[in-house]
């Protein structure tokens, strides 16, 4: 008789403990340690130097991470690189079978020029080769014109673009890259901007092909709608073969902006791309090449390609929750699950990492949670840091559903305990 009292004493006493702590103990949660990180090389890594260039950028064209800076958000004037934009704008929004008219103040736009005359028609494709390939600006606010209906709204376009690559230090104001002032500004990007913009139109434009078809082209030979002129293009951006893997770049010259280019080289898996602003005044046309090249070797021989998904997740993200009213055998653990863009940008995947550098692991979770708890609530983040800034952010989930300790099964808990 004492015995079963005894029991029942012991049955109301672990009802009594758990009603009034309402959760189950927790193993001690592990401590979150950002300082821990990979194994690191001891690689001596020298960067580049004494580079001609006023502002210059190079960039991975997959993951926009940029690889080099100098000066890379400064602001300035940048000529005829102006002209990828132009182009890629034109290409998204206009058939390149249509027939463009010169009008009066296409035909008046100073040098380099196509010559066409006012009133002298051509294919849009054809005045497309002529802005690349000789960087004719006549050529330029023709198809700004026939695109928007006038170089103002062309602009418009243009800054569109630009805000949504997300280059906020762009401002467009002609579309062949002429110094020009407004009320806003002056005309001109950074180099950093100006990467990100190349980097789009070889990489996620859905017209990156016909873009890369265009600026790779030697050489283009056409007439005007009527037959009677004929006209020859030839490219000059001798980057193309200068290294092997160049596949689209642009060259760019005004008083206020000095030589400018941009180009893009691509070397098995990986893609780089050089925007250099300021880059020499005449006669010193020739330092825009060093430094792109200079630049481009330095991304292929320090920094390797690392797939962030393939990468060993640290323990932690996987260890014990401390949920309040939980039933002791529903009591769970989480795991990673698919990556849920919450940011709505794009989540990387892969990345160009130099050779002495390593991702670290940020593990931020909720500390307790009240049962029931749905399978797939998210009960956590794990972050991706590199040198101090996250490339990518995933979501920890709960792996299965934790129910609530209620009545009905107290009750239960209590008979089983009775009927010891």
């Amino acid at each position: 008789m004492k015995k079963r009292r005894w029991k029942k004493m012991t049955a109301l006493s672990l009802l009594f403990i758990f009603f009034s702590s309402n959760h189950i103990p927790a193993e001690p949660l592990p401590q979150d340690n950002p300082d821990e990180t990979q194994e690191e090389n001891e690689i001596e890594i020298e960067e580049p130097k004494n580079l001609y260039a006023l502002s210059a950028c190079l960039m991975d064209a997959d993951s926009g991470r940029i690889l080099f800076g100098k000066e890379e958000d400064v602001r300035r004037a940048n000529a005829s690189t102006t002209k990828i934009m132009t182009l890629i704008v034109t290409l998204e929004h206009a058939d390149l079978n249509n027939v463009v008219t010169f009008s009066d103040y296409a035909a008046s736009q100073p040098d380099v020029q196509l010559n066409g005359a006012s009133g002298e028609q051509f294919l849009l494709k054809d005045l497309c080769f002529s802005l690349m390939l000789e960087s004719h600006n006549d050529s330029a606010v023709a198809i700004a014109e026939h695109v928007a209906g006038s170089v103002e709204a062309f602009a418009g376009l243009m800054n569109e673009k630009a805000a949504e690559l997300g280059c906020m230090d762009t401002y467009f104001i002609t579309p062949n890259g002429l110094d020009k002032e407004d009320e806003n500004g002056f005309h001109g990007t950074t180099a950093a901007d100006l990467a990100r913009i190349m980097s789009y139109c070889i990489k996620e434009s859905p017209m990156k092909e016909t873009f890369l078809e265009i600026t790779q082209t030697p050489s283009y030979s056409f007439s005007n709608i009527e037959g009677t002129r004929n006209y020859s293009c030839n490219n000059h951006n001798r980057f193309l073969t200068m290294m092997d893997g160049a596949i689209s770049g642009k060259t760019g010259f005004t008083g206020n902006a000095g030589y400018c280019y941009v180009g893009a080289l691509r070397r098995d898996d990986r893609t780089y791309v050089v925007a250099l602003l300021g880059c020499g005044w005449p006669n010193n046309k020739n330092y825009k090449w060093s430094d792109t090249k200079q630049l481009m070797q330095y991304g292929i021989d320090s920094f390797e390609k690392v797939n962030l998904l393939e990468l060993e997740i640290p323990k932690e993200a996987e260890c014990p929750l401390e949920i309040s009213g939980a039933k002791t055998e529903g009591y769970s653990r989480i795991k990673m699950t698919e990556v849920q863009n919450r940011t709505e940008e794009k989540q990387i995947e892969n990345i160009l990492l130099r050779k002495d550098e390593s991702i670290e692991f940020k593990l931020e979770r909720k500390q307790r949670l009240e049962a029931p708890v749905e399978a797939g609530t998210t009960v956590g983040t794990l972050k991706y840091i590199l040198n101090g800034q996250v490339v990518r952010e995933e979501e920890l989930v709960l792996k299965d559903s934790v129910p609530a300790w209620d009545y009905r099964y107290s009750c239960l808990r209590m008979v089983d305990l009775f009927s010891l």
